[in-house]
């Protein structure tokens, strides 16, 4: 798989544009990203991401074959939290079911982990949203709970779903892997 997380460059932005213009795309997205999305609004984004507090944040473009298909981001939490962080992600339809987004899930945890004091990831995707789920599960997070009416979506409460990953877990599984190959 020709798969990279990278730093935001300021010329992704008509790639990160495509990807994200898409109401699919959008609805399982938190509210703030606007519909139709412009190569403007990728551009305020990545120019956002670039100028981040460097250990709070940790946005990445999805390069797939060179082309920018997404986004990957960790943001760290605060106080009591601050071991901890929230993982949120996004990737073009057309790319979806190809095992691309697991892959990249995989690569920022451990990224995160291996570079951070961070110690917990989660991910709170819709319930609807089953694609994410599995890419969590196949990705090494375990299912901790239902959030109920956690959410105001299109014009509804919805669920959503708890995930963590924790360092542990991460360093765990690699051990497993690197022994069994």
């Amino acid at each position: 798989m020709n798969l990279k997380l990278r730093e935001w460059k300021l010329e992704d932005a008509p790639d990160l544009a495509v990807a994200i213009n898409n109401k699919k795309v959008l609805d399982n997205l938190r509210d703030g990203v606007p519909y139709p999305y412009a190569e403007k609004d990728a551009e305020e984004f990545i120019t956002a991401a670039l100028s981040a507090e460097k250990d709070t944040q940790y946005a990445f473009a999805i390069e797939y074959d060179g082309k920018v298909i997404g986004g990957i981001g960790v943001f760290r939490k605060e106080n009591v939290h601050r071991l901890t962080a929230e993982m949120g992600y996004y990737i073009a339809e057309s790319w979806w079911g190809r095992g691309i987004m697991t892959e990249s899930v995989r690569q920022m945890c451990a990224h995160i982990f291996e570079n951070t004091d961070i110690v917990r990831i989660f991910a709170e995707p819709y319930e609807f949203n089953d694609a994410s789920c599995r890419v969590l599960e196949k990705a090494g997070f375990q299912f901790e709970g239902i959030l109920r009416q956690n959410a105001f979506k299109n014009g509804r409460s919805v669920n959503m779903k708890m995930y963590a990953i924790l360092k542990t877990d991460a360093i765990l599984a690699r051990s497993l892997t690197a022994e069994t190959t």
